[in-house]
């Protein structure tokens, strides 16, 4: 499938470049922006998940693209679809998801990314359902999910989590095409 690189007003979505690295590393370690994951990343880590997004973008043409602002071409985080590896209840599904560095947030780039990103799955993709999921507790990513269109549906168990977890308690968000369309 054809490289696809979508564009906003003010960000591009593009292909991961070794330069990414580096600042993706530091806001991976960053206690904000990690507060809903069980841990921060360190660099080897973190330059794992950057070389599987680039992995998967290469061998499909999209997936969660290196968000970067186009007005100074500085690396911001990542937005974009995905499929989930783990045995979600709700598998096989299309996630769209985001993780922008701390000082970016508030400012609109989340939501103008992730509309976009629903823009290529929806209308490139011809996908019929997009989901989001985050803990309970993350009230920042759920505002983002309720304005770009979507709609928690029911909450679970994140398998991947440990019993007794605080973060392991989840909700779905789900946005289907037709909806989309409307």
């Amino acid at each position: 499938m054809a490289l696809i690189e979508p564009e906003t007003d003010r960000l591009l979505l593009r292909q991961w470049r070794d330069s990414d690295k580096e600042p993706f590393s530091t806001l991976n370690a960053d206690p904000r922006v990690m507060e809903y994951f069980p841990s921060l990343l360190s660099r080897s880590e973190s330059d794992s998940v950057a070389d599987r997004c680039k992995s998967l973008i290469a061998d499909k043409g999209w997936g969660l693209w290196a968000a970067e602002l186009k007005e100074s071409k500085l690396f911001i985080g990542f937005v974009g679809l995905h499929i989930p590896s783990d045995d979600l209840p709700f598998s096989p599904c299309v996630e769209i998801g985001w993780r922008l560095a701390y000082e970016h947030w508030g400012k609109g780039y989340a939501t103008e990314a992730a509309l976009t990103a629903l823009n290529v799955g929806f209308q490139q993709l011809l996908l019929d359902e997009i989901v989001s999921f985050t803990t309970l507790s993350n009230f920042k990513s759920q505002a983002v999910m309720k304005r770009i269109g979507m709609a928690m549906t029911e909450t679970f168990e994140h398998p991947a989590l440990p019993k007794g977890s605080p973060l392991r308690k989840h909700c779905l968000y789900r946005l289907t095409g037709t909806q989309y369309a409307a």
